[in-house]
């Protein structure tokens, strides 16, 4: 058994005197496992570090057998990203979400994708930049996990004007006419989740789009499962509200 892949490299751990167990994210091949031999040497060291993407060849005697992966180095990005205070939180909270709610080895292309584009915005180091990528980001994840939002129209009067918070229950959007018994109960939806690439976002829109992600995370993802948030991105969602202060 083996494959070619590229893929974001996720988490690293030793493994014997010189070995290394990579996980890595793949665009073909889903979140997935394997055994570098001499891993922990002076050359591929600074490759095999989170947020670098990687291009990698697996090869197993048998599909369910860890494997071995040999790698070369695609995209550069930690070196960069460990500089950069902020990035690094975002990244710690890319990569802890992926390993916690991605199933291994099972394909998710659109979320490799996105997260390539994440990854490569988080090189700017500029927060208000980035992090409303990562939101859209997450958005994605709950919709290729079968919980996506609907932002289309409003859930109470099928409008698709002036949309400005989700039901918590539903993940459905709610005009602010609609809304306004319920405004208490209800989460923040911010502009740049409609569609527009170019809105200018604040750091108190980005905490609101972090919250709303978050809420769904939670609902549908780790709380079945008796998870917690990885604490990653419970330090992105602090970093956020230090931000809008």
């Amino acid at each position: 058994m083996e494959w070619s892949d590229v893929g974001i490299v996720l988490a690293v751990r030793s493994h014997g005197e010189t070995g290394a167990i990579i996980e890595a994210l793949t665009r073909a091949h889903g979140r997935h496992l394997g055994l570098i031999r001499g891993g922990t040497s002076r050359r591929l060291r600074p490759v095999l570090q989170p947020g670098n993407t990687i291009h990698l060849h697996w090869r197993a005697r048998l599909s369910e057998h860890l494997g071995n992966f040999t790698v070369e180095l695609q995209r550069a990005r930690a070196g960069t990203l460990l500089d950069l205070r902020d990035a690094l939180t975002g990244l710690n909270a890319f990569t802890g979400v992926v390993r916690a709610v991605l199933p291994e080895r099972e394909a998710h292309e659109p979320v490799y994708e996105a997260g390539e584009v994440l990854l490569d915005a988080m090189l700017s180091g500029d927060f208000r930049h980035w992090a409303p990528v990562y939101i859209r980001w997450e958005a994605g994840l709950l919709d290729a996990l079968g919980f996506g939002l609907d932002l289309s129209k409003c859930a109470a009067t099928g409008t698709r004007e002036d949309l400005a918070f989700v039901s918590p229950r539903s993940g459905r959007a709610v005009s602010t006419e609609a809304a306004k018994p319920y405004a208490g109960r209800l989460l923040v939806l911010p502009a740049f989740l409609l569609g527009s690439q170019n809105v200018t976002c604040t750091a108190r829109e980005i905490e609101d789009g972090l919250k709303l992600t978050e809420h769904f995370l939670e609902q549908r993802v780790f709380e079945p499962q008796n998870q917690e948030l990885p604490a990653g991105r419970t330090r992105l969602r602090e970093l956020a509200a230090r931000e809008s202060k």
